[in-house]
């Protein structure tokens, strides 16, 4: 799920190696040896004069960029081999002798301790990427598909390629008030927003589950940042000026033609249709966290939800994506032309898809920001067949011709 902008992470070091695999099989060698006859060609095919052997030296560095510690020592030993036996066919005025033999001895030994701190490397990443992979389905953890009463699909790209995983978080939480939505981004990067987020999606899952009014869960998040604010800097931790943005939504159970949501400082949901693209009229709040800076807390609005409308809830890795001329992503634009081009784009596995490229096209793939993009709608009911209508025959009869008992 995961993607940056630059350097070398783990994933690029499992997809190199699948790179140099064909049907199942290692060709990693086919480039070293390629070179190796190459060489040994060209200083057939030239005077004694302009001798190429000693080129062979590249061939076991190759091998130590792309080749396992043993193939890497195969390539060493390989080359010298080839040194002595090419070397040895000319006559002695044009043999290259000893020195460039040492050359090659010393080029092989060397890529074979480079390949060893490049496997150990490689293996450290490999590491890394599962406990990384472990956090990120701690924090945010699998979703059952169709959960909830909900259809759902989210997106999750980190910009930093080493982490996979960072400031933003998504959640359902289905309970007996309702199902709940929180999608949110904690400021700052690195261990302390994961932190952040793992924090309030514990809060969220129980106060989401147990508490009947929406306003309450939103208090219980808010409360949850101070008392995690005031811990860090008690352990020291410059955390004190650490918040989030965020949007809560509510399915009430008795109503499937509206949504209630809180806006805690963030982009508000948009409501995603076959007649095209909307931005909910909600009323922001500030982010969790902020309380102090103003008493109210964020209204709850109920909004107006039409069937078959799913709602798309992004993070500012979206919004603020730029492009190379430092232009703004212009979502909605984007995604009222994929409407008209297609109205299956508003499925939510699809609307996810849209943004995801979008943003990925625009900013050329240099990610500024964790980017998320969450989108859920409430499950279609069933139609029931309608019963066939009795019409009445002339005279109160029945369809059958007898008299009708109305």
């Amino acid at each position: 799920m995961s993607q940056g902008s630059g350097g070398q992470g783990p994933h690029d070091v499992v997809h190199r190696h699948e790179m140099l695999r064909l049907r199942g099989r290692s060709v990693a060698w086919v480039p070293p040896l390629l070179l190796l006859v190459a060489i040994v060609s060209i200083d057939y095919n030239t005077g004694g004069e302009f001798r190429t052997v000693s080129w062979i030296v590249l061939v076991p560095g190759i091998a130590a960029a792309i080749c396992g510690v043993w193939g890497t020592v195969l390539f060493a030993v390989l080359a010298m081999v080839t040194y002595t036996v090419v070397d040895s066919a000319w006559p002695h005025q044009f043999q290259a002798g000893l020195p460039d033999f040492i050359l090659v001895a010393a080029g092989g030994v060397l890529a074979t301790l480079a390949c060893v701190v490049r496997v150990r490397g490689e293996r450290r990443a490999l590491h890394m990427r599962d406990v990384a992979e472990t956090v990120r389905r701690t924090v945010l953890r699998p979703l059952p598909p169709r959960w909830g009463g909900l259809e759902h699909a989210g997106i999750y790209l980190t910009a930093d390629a080493q982490a996979r995983v960072g400031g933003d978080f998504y959640d359902i939480q289905p309970g007996p008030y309702g199902t709940r939505v929180l999608v949110g981004d904690v400021q700052g990067k690195g261990l302390g927003a994961v932190e952040t987020a793992s924090v309030l999606l514990g809060a969220f899952r129980e106060a989401g589950y147990h508490e009947a009014d929406l306003s309450t869960v939103a208090d219980h998040l808010e409360t949850r940042v101070l008392r995690h604010r005031e811990y860090t800097t008690a352990l020291g931790r410059g955390d004190r000026d650490r918040f989030a943005t965020a949007v809560l939504l509510g399915f009430p159970p008795d109503r499937t033609d509206v949504v209630d949501a809180v806006v805690f400082g963030h982009e508000p949901p948009y409501a995603v249709g076959p007649d095209g693209v909307r931005s909910l009229p909600t009323r922001g709040g500030l982010p969790l966290g902020c309380r102090d800076l103003g008493p109210d807390p964020p209204p709850v609005c109920r909004v107006p939800v039409a069937d078959g409308e799913t709602l798309l809830l992004v993070t500012d890795g979206v919004t603020e994506a730029r492009d190379g001329a430092g232009d703004f992503y212009r979502l909605a634009d984007d995604l009222t032309r994929a409407v008209t081009a297609d109205p299956r784009v508003v499925a939510p596995g699809r609307l996810v898809a849209v943004v995801r490229d979008g943003t990925l096209r625009h900013s050329r793939g240099h990610l500024v920001d964790d980017t998320t993009a969450f989108a859920v709608r409430r499950i279609r009911a069933p139609r029931l067949p309608r019963a066939p209508r009795l019409s009445r025959a002339p005279g109160g009869e029945g369809p059958e011709g007898g008299r009708s008992p109305y």
